[in-house]
């Protein structure tokens, strides 16, 4: 699987447990719920920066964004 991918998987997920919408996560990210959801869709690859702004939004690690299934950090 693409680390992009994974990513969006991850993303979604955590966005999920948080039971957060996409414009709700932007807002608190600085980021447009557009892009957002390109991440999601795996459109496009986020920075480490903007994947740092999503991960504090989130309250969760970084590393959980880019952890592949099945791996421990």
């Amino acid at each position: 699987m693409a680390l992009k991918e994974v990513v969006a998987k991850n993303l979604r997920r955590a966005r999920h447990d948080k039971r957060m919408t996409q414009k709700e996560l932007a807002d608190r990210a600085g980021l447009s719920s557009r892009y957002i959801g390109a991440i999601e869709r795996t459109d496009v690859s986020a920075s480490v920066t903007v994947l740092d702004q999503i991960a504090d939004a989130l309250e969760v690690e970084p590393t959980e964004l880019l952890q592949r299934p099945g791996r421990k950090s």
